[in-house]
């Protein structure tokens, strides 16, 4: 298997500068082009993960068994992750095999036949089978879009159009949220949530069938005059025959590895040593970016909104999408910062922000489990709706955590939600009870004095988060790998994001219940922490490099490593020497 070295910041022994005019973001409408058509599919990913939550709520008012059934629920959510870790794995070969453009195509295909399965799904078993179709797409598209850029790419701002991958999934994110509310009153809400989706999978289909394959794969399979067609539309003259020169001479040294039966398998990736430290730091640093806890935080934004005192259910999503717009343009901001300030720097500054937003979150939490208003029992008992666990006086219910704790609802008075309130059983019925009293209604969470800190955490943990570890481990992965195993690593690298996500999503709910929410984020941010020792250790600064730049990282990291393992080996020996004349020959043994 091969990957591509980026044109413009291939292979060449000299690593002389470039001749030819340096291209800008906006300075070339075709590149920016291929940019969006490809990171469509990064929308689509974005708009699944996103969309689900929404729809799960009424997926339960059509389906019985889904609404008695947690692990349904948890099944209809996840079998997208676990299926994406599939299409993760698969889409190098894929990608290899056929092309990033036809990769492309293949990956929406499946969106289209998920979505639409989905959408006229007689029964939740459907839905789930629609559900790991349309996780195969986001699995290839996850691996595929980026390469599929970054093949086009000049390195002058590689990173940036990289990253615009990351912006099309934090705007498709933000989408699903206004999709959401826009289709809260639309008889058959949810199929028109999840079908939506197939609309710009559709529209991306259509235009991939219109733009060209990615110039490195064209060449390594004997199509010059087709990649040298798309390069024309990339560079000027004066740096056009350098590029195709650097190009050539790449393929050449394949080739010829090729003719003396060097194979590329993925048991070669552990062989090589700066394949290892490569591949070491991509995982690791994609992995991280999930461990650091963005989907839960994301997740809870709703709860986090409610705890500061919004308790309706359509201004909480109101606020949830405007915390999605944020995210949206925290990436934009990364994308001019990430060729400006390079990636390294950019991720930790990025993981410390996130670190302290995490902390306050912790204490944000911990602050609202203690500072809650009681629970007025002789009110609460005048009328029909009662929480039944106030009868049992082993548990007495004094105050807002007790409530929910029990099951039930709280419905807090209207002009100051600390006073006492009642705590009524959790249904329609009560709560249309106590919003006609003009109450406030809270079943997730207890209303709180310290809400605004929590909503402070997560507007910082957004700020930080979204412009650094968004789309920096994404970019890395796109460009630390050696030509030939870049495919193979990328798909390693982004099925140990999709795992992670999966290990995060099912245990955290498991986690919180087990420690608490507080101790939770505070566990997160052990995390970054340790996220923020990983990269500044182990991640290169690749900002500017051409890819055979940043291969030859890794070889004199290969070589200092094999140097101060031979020193030690050799002091080792020496020492093993010197004791052994300091013995003797009787004393040895010998």
């Amino acid at each position: 298997m091969t990957m591509g070295i980026l044109p413009g910041t291939s292979s060449t022994s000299s690593m002389e500068p470039i001749a030819g005019k340096k291209v800008t973001f906006f300075g070339n409408a075709y590149v920016l082009g291929l940019t969006f058509a490809a990171g469509i599919g990064g929308l689509l990913f974005g708009y699944d993960t996103g969309v689900i939550s929404g729809a799960l709520l009424y997926i339960k008012e059509d389906f019985e068994a889904v609404n008695k059934s947690t692990f349904l629920q948890e099944t209809i959510v996840s079998m997208a992750i676990f299926s994406a870790i599939i299409g993760a794995a698969l889409s190098g070969w894929i990608s290899d095999t056929w092309g990033r453009k036809k990769a492309t195509l293949i990956a929406d295909i499946f969106f289209i036949l998920g979505s639409l399965a989905m959408a006229g799904a007689p029964d939740p078993y459907v839905l789930i089978a629609g559900r790991f179709l349309v996780g195969l797409g986001v699995g290839i598209a996850s691996i595929t879009a980026p390469i599929y850029i970054a093949e086009a790419s000049p390195s002058e701002i590689r990173g940036a159009l990289v990253s615009t991958n990351t912006l099309m999934t934090t705007f498709g994110q933000f989408l699903s949220y206004l999709v959401n509310l826009a289709f809260t009153e639309v008889p058959g809400t949810w199929r028109w949530m999840l079908g939506a989706a197939s609309l710009p999978a559709i529209l991306q289909f259509v235009i991939m069938l219109f733009l060209p394959e990615s110039p490195r794969w064209l060449y390594t399979k004997n199509k010059e005059v087709e990649a040298v067609a798309t390069l024309e539309k990339i560079y000027d003259s004066e740096r056009l025959g350098s590029e195709i020169d650097l190009l050539a001479s790449a393929v050449r040294e394949e080739n010829e590895e090729r003719d003396i039966g060097v194979k590329v398998s993925y048991w070669d990736l552990f062989k090589s040593k700066e394949v290892r430290l490569a591949l070491f730091a991509g995982v690791g640093f994609q992995a991280f970016q999930q461990f650091a806890g963005i989907n839960t935080v994301m997740y809870y934004s709703p709860t986090i909104v409610e705890l500061a005192g919004f308790a309706s259910n359509q201004i909480a999503l109101l606020l949830s999408l405007i915390v999605a717009a944020m995210n949206a343009i925290g990436t934009v901001l990364g994308i001019f910062l990430i060729d400006r300030c390079g990636r390294r720097l950019l991720a930790l500054s990025s993981l410390f922000g996130v670190f302290v937003s995490l902390a306050i979150l912790s204490g944000a939490f911990y602050l609202t489990s203690i500072d809650v208003p009681t629970v007025d029992i002789h009110q609460t008992l005048k009328t029909g709706y009662a929480c039944p666990a106030l009868l049992d006086f082993s548990e007495p219910l004094w105050n807002c955590n007790g409530c929910l704790n029990a099951g039930c609802g709280f419905c807090a008075a209207s002009t100051n939600q600390m006073l006492p309130g009642t705590c009524y059983i959790s249904n329609t019925t009560a709560e249309q009870y106590c919003s006609q009293r003009s109450g406030n209604w809270f079943s997730e969470v207890c209303p709180s004095d310290y809400g605004w800190l929590a909503v402070l955490g997560l507007v910082l943990y957004i700020a930080f988060f979204s412009p650094g570890m968004g789309p920096v481990p994404w970019t890395i992965n796109s460009e630390i790998y050696p030509s030939k195993y870049r495919s193979m690593c990328g798909g390693i690298a982004a099925t140990a994001c999709w795992v992670s996500n999966l290990i995060v999503s099912e245990s955290f709910l498991t986690v919180v219940n087990a420690i608490g929410t507080s101790k939770t984020f505070l566990v997160f941010a052990g995390i970054v922490m340790a996220a923020f020792i990983f990269t500044l250790a182990f991640v290169p600064e690749t900002k500017g490099l051409t890819f055979e730049e940043v291969e030859k990282i890794w070889q004199d990291r290969a070589s200092r490593s094999s140097s101060t393992t031979d020193s030690k080996d050799s002091s080792f020996n020496e020492a093993l020497l010197d004791r052994s004349n300091d013995l003797g020959p009787s004393k040895s043994g010998v």
